[in-house]
């Protein structure tokens, strides 16, 4: 075979390999653009037990070995203890949410004016009432800048979590977003609650069991990015987005997306990042290739006073077992 030969060969294969991938890209996104409309408004979930608390789980207490080596900030493993407590089944809906508001009136960080003093040096976008919203880009240019795909949308908040062109209208089931600490914490005090601590938090989703397993393996019972980040996704979970609470099976606790779906607050403050608390348990933008986090240890800390569509929250009652 002479030299010519072999760089047609070489060229017909790299454009057969560029159309391949171009193919997928274009499948995926048009498989992702149907899912994001045709998706369930709401999934079917068990029926909860009885309990004391409506809507919450009971959490035995025990003693469990807390963290990852995954990621640095993980680090250390330590042992921890950690007493009985009362979870909410499904991260709070949109539903809930408006429910507080409704009650109270109740306005939130990113419907409020901009504390410019508290964030000098804002640009002008950044000075008006909104979110950071995650935008699906058409292409990245490689660098890992994550403006490529975050922005900081005005008029975006739980009422419109992608922007003023945007509506909760019809997906009651659906987890609010857009939910800054202080917001989180208002509602939590509103039901008589408390925000979970880290401990809490990663004790309740490795199901009150010292020795769950810790995999580092992508999950399949949890809403989570299949393809690659962030230009390709080929929804196998059935998701291309976020899902209503109750789709996917609970852990043995009976508490839903744990893992996946959305980061949720905690009420520790993340140290060495001040303004930050702990977020945990991944959300549908975790992938193999960016962000390994559908998992009970992972962590990473969240400004307290930005508010952002892939972070939720749920709430924590401690309480008397139940009899």
């Amino acid at each position: 075979m002479n030299r010519r030969t072999i760089v047609i060969l070489l060229i017909f294969g790299l454009a057969l390999l560029f159309a391949l991938a171009a193919g997928a890209w274009i499948r995926g996104g048009q498989q992702a653009a149907r899912l994001a409309e045709a998706g369930p408004l709401s999934c079917e979930m068990a029926q909860a037990p009885a309990s004391p608390h409506e809507g919450m789980v009971y959490v035995p207490g025990g003693r469990f070995v807390m963290g990852d080596t995954y990621y640095p900030e993980e680090r250390p493993l330590r042992e921890v203890d950690v007493e009985g407590f009362w979870m909410d089944r499904t991260e709070v809906t949109n539903a809930e949410f408006a429910a507080f508001v409704a009650a109270t009136g109740y306005v939130t960080i990113a419907e409020r004016p901009v504390d410019t003093v508290r964030n000098p040096g804002l640009p002008p976008d950044m000075q008006k009432p909104g979110a950071v919203v995650f935008i699906m880009p058409n292409n990245v240019d490689g660098s890992g800048n994550i403006a490529q795909w975050w922005q900081y949308v005005p008029g975006a908040n739980w009422r419109h979590p992608g922007g003023p062109g945007t509506s909760i209208e019809g997906r009651e089931h659906f987890p609010v977003t857009a939910i800054a600490y202080e917001d989180a914490l208002a509602y939590a005090r509103w039901k008589g609650r408390a925000l979970p601590t880290e401990a809490q938090w990663e004790w309740a989703s490795r199901e009150a069991n010292p020795d769950a397993p810790n995999s580092h393996d992508q999950p399949k019972q949890a809403n989570t990015w299949q393809g690659l980040f962030p230009v390709i996704n080929l929804a196998e979970d059935g998701f291309a987005g976020i899902a209503p609470v109750g789709c996917f099976a609970p852990n043995r606790l009976g508490l839903y997306d744990m893992i996946g779906n959305l980061w949720e607050w905690t009420a520790d403050p993340y140290a060495g990042a001040p303004g930050s608390r702990v977020i945990k348990g991944g959300s549908w933008l975790c992938a193999p290739s960016y962000c390994v986090r559908y998992r009970p240890g992972a962590r990473q800390p969240q400004e307290e006073d930005l508010a952002t569509s892939h972070l939720g929250f749920r709430t924590i009652l401690v309480a008397p077992p139940p009899s």
